[in-house]
Parts: structure tokens; C-alpha cells; sequence
């Protein structure tokens, strides 16, 4: 029995198969990384164009980054979570003088380990700060993690259908999808109707979520990813975040945007929400800022909604929280994304694969729409009217590329590539963001190669 015939055949027998997802059979093993690339056990390449859903920012074996981590491990790899130590206080400082400098709003960083973990952190804050209310809006399409609490404001009921009675589950509000958006309505337009269809909630009591004799609202927040993640890369018309804003400040309902996915650049901006001309009140992240080598993850909130008097020593506590490995890395992260500009290298890069995309679109009517901000890009694949969901295609493309037989230039090549969208029907890319035109172009062709015989197979 071969080697990686064996390890499958002992992660069928000894693992959870809860804590994965196995997207074609058998599983993909990886044994080596660098840049763009992943390597199974016979060193064929794949270029890896979602980079660990967006974790992986800035590439495999990112070398200034991994030597900071092997600085950290021979001088305090460890340390209890109630002593200090300088990176976490030093990458709390970083983050919140930023946020000051771009929203305004003197706030604080509360470190956990990953996203989820930050969300469950961020539902406690939102709570507390409005007197335990314990209900709130979230998009349809969302996903905000698969603990308890990030389950109950992520859409998917498939997340919480064995484990019980949500009571507190969101009320999910419709989400602006462009391509699929009403006919005859501009983009603009239809950001602006989703605004007020969601503003109609506020109109009586009888609508459901407003007191007008106590000017109260039921609920205390409104969880954004200001681009949708694994609902597709689902980018809203400019104007959707400002109007949605307004009402939520109207009635005194706090918005919490959800970096996880696209914080770090990932659309050309610190964060995604930079884009849309709105202030967040709580602003969650993780994944990218230790460039996935560490799990870390934080939030930073308003000053008035966690300050020691309000949010006192031990509203929440993790025994790896703020570990020194992770925060010495994403302060290394942070430093780095100052001394390079990569605002314009994320934005540039990403309108050259976006135009590789819709160059590929006028090849194959299957691929019905795409669409990107920066280095996060989308494209829907659907039957031969171009409108249609093909997940069916899809699911035989993702396979094929996992093959590892694509030809490239004479030698075998594989590609990696993360399935997403509301119907199981979008590739949703998030390439290294130091991705170089060449490898953007290797991207595309093998794309084209991979929906050619995707199709035939079919």
C-alpha cells in the first residue's frame, strides 16, 4: 500500500469527518507549498488560486514572515494569557491608531484565536452594550463561522440543523446580488431599493422590530461582510452600505462588519468596508493576519462599547488568546503592508485577472457573470443560457483540477479552486496577492483548459 494510500485509509478509520469537508473522493493530500503553489506527494504544482479561503494572503513560505515566527519561537513562543507581553500591545496599538486615522473613532482590540471565536467575542459586546439584547439582522447568504453564535447569524440552517432550537436566531435580510437583481433596474437602483426594503421593517410597530412610543429597537446589531465570502464573492452596488447605515443609526442598531475573509488587502484595502463610505462600530477579523501560520484573530470596537468600565477583565477569556506567536506575526503583517504599496499592486493585479475572466467569458457562455473588487473575483457558472446554476459543472471542474493532469506547457499541473455562491455555483478566487501576471495568465489558460474538458465529460 502506498503512502498516501495508507493515510487515507487511517483518516477514514481515526478521524472526525466533522471537522472538514471533503470535496472530491478520495481527499487531496498536500505535502509541500511555496508562493502560488501546493505540492502533492510527486512534486506536481498546483496553483493555488484560494489560498486557504483567503488566509494565505501573502503567499505559502512567505519568507520575512515565517523568519519573524521562528524569531518568536527561540524568545517567548508562549506566556499565559493574563500576563503581557509587547506584540499584543504593540499590534493593538497599530490597528486602533488606524482605524482612528481612516473612521475617526478612538476603540480597542480584543484579541481570541480565529474568526469564530471573534464573532462569539463581538455577540457578547453588541449584548452587553445594549443591555442584553440578544437578536440580530444578518444577511442572507452570510457566514460568520460554525460555533454556536456564528451559527446563529449565518444563514445556512444546514449549520444548525442537529444541534437543536436557535432562539436566538437572525432575522436574514436579503442581500444585494447584482447579477441576479430585478430586470430594468441599474445597480444603483437596486442597492437603493434593497435600503428601503429593509428600512420598511422600521415603518409601525406592526413590522415587526420597532417601538415608536419608546423609539426601540428588538435588535441590537446588524452582522455585514461588506463582500459576501462563501456566499460567492458577492460584491453590492457602492452605494447599498451608506443607505443601510443610515437607517441602522436611525434606529440605534450597531453594524459589525466582518473582515475574516477579506480583511488584509484582499480588495485593495485594509479592509473591504473602505470601499462603501461607512463607519463600522465593531470591525471583526482574522484569517490573514498571521497569513494562516497562526491562529489569531481580534476585533476592535468603538470606545464606548468596550472600554474597561463598560467591558471589565474577563467578559471573555482564551487560554490562547493573544498568543506572542500570532502577534508577533501580524504586527510583522501590519509593517509589511505599510513599506509596500499594496493598495495599488492588489488593484492593478486584480484588473488584469479580471480581464483574463471576461476574456474567458466570451469563450464559454457557461460562465455567466464575473465581477471583483481588488483580488477577490467571482465567476458563476451556470447552464449554456449564461444564467442558470451549473453546480453539477462545477463540482466535475473543481475535481479535474485536483486531478493534478492538466497540461501545462508539456509537464502535469493541477489547480486549486474553492466553490462558493448561493447555489454551490461560483468559483470564488482569492490568489496570493503577490500573484505575478505570469501565474495570473497560467491561471486563466488552465482555466479554459479545465472548463473544456470539464464539458466534455459532462
Amino acid at each position: 500500500m502506498s503512502k498516501n494510500a495508507q493515510l487515507l485509509a487511517d483518516e477514514a478509520k481515526y478521524c472526525s469527518f466533522g471537522d472538514t469537508v471533503h470535496y472530491v473522493d478520495p481527499p487531496k493530500i498536500f505535502e509541500n507549498s511555496g508562493g502560488s503553489y501546493l505540492y502533492d506527494e510527486n512534486g506536481t504544482p498546483y496553483l493555488d488560486l484560494q489560498m486557504w479561503y483567503s488566509a494565505v494572503n501573502f503567499g505559502y513560505k512567505n519568507e520575512r514572515l515565517n523568519n519573524v515566527l521562528k524569531r518568536q519561537i527561540d524568545l517567548l513562543p508562549q506566556v499565559a494569557s493574563q500576563y503581557l507581553h509587547p506584540t499584543k500591545i504593540e499590534l493593538a496599538k497599530v490597528i486602533a491608531e488606524d482605524m482612528k486615522s481612516k473612521f475617526g473613532m478612538d476603540g480597542r482590540i480584543h484579541f481570541n484565536v480565529g474568526g469564530s471565536q471573534s464573532i462569539e467575542d463581538s455577540l457578547k459586546i453588541v449584548r452587553n452594550a445594549s443591555n442584553g439584547k440578544s437578536l440580530m439582522f444578518a444577511f442572507e447568504g452570510g457566514y460568520h463561522g460554525r460555533t454556536l453564535g456564528a451559527s446563529a447569524i449565518t444563514s445556512s440552517y444546514r449549520y444548525r440543523r442537529r444541534f437543536g432550537h436557535f432562539g436566538d436566531r437572525a432575522h436574514f435580510v436579503p442581500f444585494p446580488y447584482p447579477f441576479r437583481r430585478p430586470k430594468g433596474m441599474t445597480a444603483e437602483e437596486y442597492g437603493d431599493y434593497c435600503v428601503k426594503d429593509f428600512a420598511r421593517l422600521f415603518e409601525t410597530e406592526y413590522n415587526g422590530v420597532w417601538d415608536p412610543k419608546t423609539k426601540q429597537a428588538e435588535y441590537a446589531a446588524f452582522y455585514v461582510e461588506p463582500i459576501q465570502g462563501t456566499g460567492g464573492y458577492v460584491i453590492p452596488p457602492r452605494n447599498f452600505f451608506k443607505g443601510l447605515k443610515q437607517v441602522l443609526d436611525q434606529h440605534g442598531v450597531l453594524l459589525v462588519v466582518d473582515e475574516i475573509q477579506m480583511g488584509f488587502y484582499r480588495t485593495g484595502k485594509l479592509w473591504s468596508i473602505e470601499h462603501f463610505d461607512v463607519k463600522p462600530d465593531v470591525l471583526v477579523f482574522a484569517k490573514a493576519l498571521t497569513n494562516g501560520m497562526n491562529p489569531l484573530g481580534g476585533l476592535w470596537a468603538r470606545e464606548e462599547l468596550i472600554n474597561p468600565t463598560i467591558f471589565p477583565p474577563g467578559s471573555t477569556h482564551s487560554t490562547f488568546a493573544s498568543n506572542p506567536l500570532g502577534t508577533a506575526l501580524g504586527l510583522e503583517v501590519m509593517k509589511m503592508t505599510r513599506e509596500i504599496d499594496f493598495e495599488s499592486m492588489v488593484m492593478a493585479s486584480g484588473a488584469y485577472f479580471l480581464e483574463g475572466l471576461q476574456e474567458l467569458q466570451k469563450r464559454h457562455k457557461e460562465i455567466g457573470d464575473v465581477d471583483g473588487l481588488g483580488l477577490a473575483l467571482r465567476a458563476e457558472i451556470c447552464m449554456e443560457d449564461g444564467f442558470a446554476p451549473n453546480r453539477e459543472l462545477l463540482d466535475k471542474m473543481v475535481h479535474i483540477g485536483l486531478s493534478g493532469d492538466l497540461d501545462w506547457e508539456g509537464k502535469k499541473m493541477g489547480l486549486v479552486l474553492d466553490v462558493g455562491g448561493y447555489y454551490k455555483n461560483v468559483i470564488t478566487f482569492a490568489p496570493s496577492l503577490y500573484i505575478t501576471r505570469a501565474e495570473i495568465d497560467q491561471g486563466i489558460a488552465l482555466l479554459d483548459q479545465l472548463l473544456t474538458r470539464a464539458k466534455r465529460e459532462m
